[in-house]
């Protein structure tokens, strides 16, 4: 019996050739961004004093010290010891936190550290390679590689009362594990474009993208501490205009005020629950991401315009957006 062995064609590139890029990539991600990620050791009092230990990753984003982390991985402590690669150990103290993003940064006692280039996660497509850089269960600097599986994907965050959507979150199978919180999610050229922050389910992970927004909240943690929003006192959620409307303000839908915090911004306005925003500030309103894009500091304290439908008809209120107590 004659055996044939097929051969791949000229130009055609062979699986164990595919596979070598595909290493290398991700080699090339882990050697470049692993000494910027930090394994972190914190403590915190619990009900009944007890101290408990715990533990996640941070992204070092300055050479003097800043590092960037998941909110939850620092929650109700101030400091704590990062770990390096090299071996470095540092105490750090928490700068600034914000819960309703899940984001907070830190600064480290000491210098000459190996900063990350930041990217932009609105780039970023569907099945695009992603490497997870993070210290699950405390093993330093463990890489683990995947794709992108969905965008746009939102995330609940809870501060106190205040609850929050945080928008177009990244998912990825990349492996995430206990202890990846607060590290690094970077493209194949080893920018991080998220920081992870949640195991969705089995194969699952989602990340807090990079982008214009975050950026923002990031610079005002680092200068400032925290980061402030304006604070309008409802309750509300997305609701379709009538066909009628839809076509006259050339848009398909609105935020339908479901409650009025009594002696709030709305409330003082004349807002009743059934308004349904249409428009804040000059800016169209379709949804609570919109909303929640237009509700930012400038606002807090200065009069703005809110445009609503009530019982079938427009009106027009003034508002004096307060400051939100995150």
């Amino acid at each position: 019996m004659e055996l044939t062995f097929i051969s791949s064609t000229p130009g055609e590139v062979t699986e164990s050739e595919a596979l070598d890029a595909y290493s290398q990539a991700v080699i090339t991600v882990a050697e470049r961004l692993s000494p910027s990620v930090a394994n972190l050791r914190v403590s915190r009092r619990v009900r009944g004093g007890r101290l408990l230990e715990g533990g996640g990753s941070a992204v070092v984003v300055t050479p003097d010290g800043f590092m960037l982390t998941s909110a939850h991985v620092v929650a109700r402590t101030d400091g704590g010891r990062a770990s390096f690669v090299d071996g470095r150990e540092l105490d750090f103290t928490v700068v600034g936190s914000d819960p309703l993003s899940d984001l907070a940064v830190l600064r480290a006692d000491g210098g000459g550290l190996h900063p990350a280039e930041l990217g932009d996660a609105e780039a970023l497509r569907v099945g695009q390679l992603v490497v997870a850089i993070g210290n699950p269960h405390g093993f330093n600097g463990s890489v683990t590689a995947g794709v992108v599986s969905a965008l746009g994907r939102s995330l609940p965050t809870r501060s106190g009362a205040n609850v929050r959507v945080v928008d177009n979150v990244i998912q990825t199978d990349a492996a995430l594990n206990p202890g990846n919180s607060g590290g690094a999610l970077a493209d194949g050229r080893a920018r991080v474009v998220g920081i992870n922050t949640a195991v969705a389910g089995i194969g699952l992970g989602l990340a807090v993208p990079i982008n214009a927004a975050t950026r923002q909240i990031i610079g005002a943690l680092m200068s400032e501490g925290r980061f402030r929003r304006a604070y309008l006192g409802i309750a509300g959620g997305p609701r379709p205009l009538p066909p009628r409307l839809a076509r006259k303000l050339g848009r398909n839908g609105g935020v339908e005020i479901v409650q009025v915090v009594e002696g709030g911004p709305a409330d003082r306005a004349g807002m009743r629950p059934e308004d349904l925003i249409v428009e804040l500030d000059g800016t169209p309103i379709e949804g609570m991401d919109e909303l929640q894009r237009v509700v930012v500091s400038e606002l807090i304290g200065h009069a703005v315009r809110a445009k609503v439908i009530r019982e079938g008809r427009e009106q027009e209120l003034e508002l004096i957006p307060g400051e939100l107590d995150a």
